[in-house]
């Protein structure tokens, strides 16, 4: 049985902020971090 990884505040924000800057799309700025490209949306609109 595999664990859910748990992210710190500060990992999502640095996620949220690339992802708010549209430099690159949700999905490249996901597979940079390694993350669901659904999730880098929901962070985002946290953020």
């Amino acid at each position: 049985m595999s664990l859910r990884k748990q992210r710190d505040g500060r990992f999502k924000a640095q996620v949220a902020l690339e992802a708010i800057k549209n430099q690159q799309t949700i999905s490249q700025t996901a597979s940079e971090y390694g993350v669901n490209p659904a999730q880098v949306s929901q962070w985002k609109k946290g953020f």
